[in-house]
């Protein structure tokens, strides 16, 4: 119970602290959208300058303040205001009230129960008293002082109850004000000291987190304490909200006097149905007040970034859901509450969107977010794409948990075509509807190439027999829709080329085709071309090993060290006399040149080195490398020699011998018993790869380390 108590406090600490920061926000937004006149002198531009500047500092310094120091302002700010609240209703009740001609007016029988006179002034007096009892408790003055401030609070109305003249009760008015100016005055000076160590704290400490961790840590560490996406979506929804209650009500007002003049006060109903109607909006009318609402909510650069936070809000949770609909538990896939309000943002700056005028600024806004829908669909798919391959490539057989991914694929593959129908039917041709209809017709391709090699691993999962050419197949699908998107990249480079050139050119529209040809289109044409050569020097290396056929398999007595299947219709020798299927050991030749079991060198150009005997994989007996050559060659039935040795499994993976390991190298004592349990990469292996001797000593010294028990 304790517990709860204290997270619900916590959470209303926090909604305090995001409610008192948008006010800031506010004023900000306030200064800049308002309109001075500049040719009003040196001297006047100045000022409204300097005035201008120093609301935004001091807005943007409360804005930033922690959480203690930000209760502490607003304490004494509505201390402040309370005073002034005071001050101000005691100078107009003693300048501009007649108690005595009202009270005299309510007893000559004009009204029963008078709303002047001593009713008037006791209500005045209570105001006043919760004001004053206020303005004490947030100062936190002592008792004796708490009360002589309220004592000078109520001193001007003693002034109307015992009827002293105007200008007497003015004075009183005056002074019992610059006695509350005083005394705030005081308190505030008093406080100057904590002001000054408080400011001086906050600045050591962002020059330390400055000097540690940099600006950018810095700074998201700021973002996050001041919880600014809240900050900007209290602000946004606030805004929109108080436009849309001043619009109904105007369209209201409006809607009555037209009934007014045109029906002469008939027009209403007796049952009322006149005002319900009245109440009730038809479809043109909230279509405009609609409109006129998302033309205001992004007119500005903090109404923009506003925007940008709810639509934040909005894809976190999206992205949410439709992970918990796949059943997906990737960490990164969560990311879509933040790269659609920064593509939102880009996409506002881009486009200039908060300059434009209000009609025009519409159209904008809706073609850009035509776009953010499109990018969120491309978002979305890569978050089904690897649930789909781990479904199909770990042979799933439950039908449920395959249903809801193959159900957002089949979503993903008819938004975009009923999206490209639908503005094809109201637009014409131009660069936006190219760009928007080219990322439909992308994402359509992608969700076309996931659901084959979808399909191509499920019928590998049907099927009982070893599929050697899935790899190849899946390659073939998937380089082609690569190579298709590698093209639309270039053509949407080109689209953004001849936008930028002749439509709309802008320094940060510049910034994003320069990003969008680095990673869409060179990054992308570089990976590709890798992944080429890769599989063509790994075909290379596997065609230059012997293959076992027929009867020598079933000599072989064993399995792959690789996939741990039979040897169904061929095998593949090592140089270092082990077997696996070809396609098991092309693809652990992506990654390095080495023998999965002893890590020797499997691809040799060099022929005329020496050859050792060879066994199987379990240590059984079965020919060498050299007899499956000649096997290969001249396909006969020829025994392995007599005087080869066969060797057990520790001594092929852990162990060998001088003429397999190129060297007198011994490997006994270096290497752990299991060594299928070592993990090695890529950035590893590199020297090895590239040495002159397939294993060096110093290498497995300074790896063994990196055995998993």
């Amino acid at each position: 119970m304790a517990s709860t108590n204290a997270r619900l406090g916590q959470q209303a600490l926090a909604v305090l602290d995001v409610a008192l920061r948008v006010p800031c926000v506010f004023i900000i937004d306030a200064i800049f959208n308002s309109y001075y006149d500049p040719g009003s002198g040196w001297a006047g531009t100045t000022g409204k300058v300097l005035v201008r500047v120093t609301g935004v500092l001091v807005s943007t310094l409360v804005l930033l303040l922690s959480q203690k120091a930000l209760f502490k302002f607003y304490t004494l700010f509505f201390a402040v205001l309370l005073g002034v609240t005071a001050v101000l209703i005691n100078y107009y009740a003693t300048s501009h009230i007649d108690f005595y001609g009202a009270y005299y007016k309510a007893a000559l029988g004009f009204r029963l129960l008078p709303r002047n006179g001593p009713t008037l002034w006791l209500g005045v007096a209570a105001v006043q008293l919760v004001f004053g009892v206020g303005y004490v408790f947030l100062l936190d003055l002592q008792s004796v002082f708490a009360a002589l401030v309220v004592l000078d609070i109520m001193v001007p109305l003693w002034g109307l109850m015992i009827e002293l003249p105007a200008d007497v009760r003015q004075l009183v008015a005056v002074l019992s004000g610059l006695a509350l100016a005083l005394n705030t005055a005081a308190c505030l000076a008093a406080r100057l000291k904590w002001f000054y160590y408080s400011c001086r704290y906050v600045y050591l400490l962002v020059r330390h987190m400055y000097r540690i961790y940099g600006l950018q840590l810095l700074l998201e560490d700021t973002w996050k304490r001041i919880r600014f996406p809240d900050v900007l979506r209290v602000f946004w929804l606030t805004r929109v909200t108080a436009q849309a209650l001043i619009l109904v009500y105007v369209v209201r007002a409006v809607r009555r006097e037209s009934g007014d003049a045109t029906g002469g006060g008939g027009g209403g109903g007796a049952d009322g149905s006149g005002d319900s109607q009245g109440f009730l909006l038809s479809w043109d009318v909230f279509w405009d007040l609609t409109s006129n609402l998302v033309i205001s909510g992004c007119d500005s650069t903090l109404t923009v970034l506003g925007m940008s936070a709810v639509i934040s809000s909005v894809a976190h949770y999206l992205g949410l859901s439709i992970l918990a609909f796949i059943g997906s538990t990737e960490e990164e896939d969560k990311r879509l509450g933040f790269v659609a309000p920064v593509l939102f943002f880009i996409l506002a700056l881009q486009t200039g969107l908060s300059s434009l005028d209000p009609e025009e600024r519409l159209v904008r806004l809706s073609r850009n977010m035509c776009l953010l829908l499109t990018a969120i669909l491309h978002f979305v798919h890569g978050m089904t794409d690897p649930v789909l391959m781990s479904l199909s490539a770990s042979h799933v057989p439950s039908a449920r948990r395959h249903v809801p991914v193959l159900l957002v694929s089949l979503l993903l593959f008819l938004l975009p075509v009923w999206l490209s129908y639908a503005l094809w039917h109201h637009y014409l041709l131009n660069t936006w509807l190219f760009a928007v209809t080219a990322f439909c017709v992308e994402l359509c391709l992608k969700v076309v190439v996931s659901l084959a090699v979808y399909g191509l691993f499920m019928a590998d999962g049907f099927s009982n027999v070893l599929w050697e050419k899935l790899d190849d197949y899946v390659y073939y699908v998937r380089s082609t829709g690569n190579v298709i998107e590698f093209l639309f990249g270039v053509v949407m480079f080109g689209n953004g080329a001849y936008t930028m050139m002749f439509e709309s050119g802008s320094k940060i529209r510049a910034c994003m085709m320069c990003l969008h040809a680095y990673f869409n289109i060179y990054l992308q044409a570089r990976n590709g071309w890798r992944t080429f050569t890769n599989r063509r020097t790994a075909v290379k290396k596997i065609n230059s090993l012997p293959e076992v056929r027929g009867d020598q398999l079933t000599d072989i007595e064993d399995v792959c060290a690789i996939c741990y299947q039979e040897f169904a219709v061929s095998a593949r020798v090592t140089p270092c006399s082990h077997y696996f299927h070809a396609l098991c050991l092309r693809k652990w030749l992506y990654i390095q040149d080495t023998c999965p079991m002893c890590h020797q060198r499997v691809y040799v150009e060099d022929e005329s080195r020496d050859r050792a005997g060879f066994s199987n994989n379990n240590g059984g007996g079965g020919g060498g490398y050299e007899a499956a050559r000649d096997d290969e060659a001249a396909r006969d039935d020829e025994a392995p020699r007599d005087d080869e040795a066969p060797r057990d499994n520790a001594a092929a993976a852990g162990a060998p011998d001088e003429a397999a390991a190129g060297g007198g190298v011994q490997l006994d004592d270096e290497l752990p018993e299991d060594n299928d349990s070592i993990e090695y990469d890529e950035d590893e292996w590199g020297t090895t790869q590239s040495g002159s001797t397939p294993v060096e000593e110093d290498y497995i010294d300074d790896d063994t380390d990196s055995t998993e028990d």
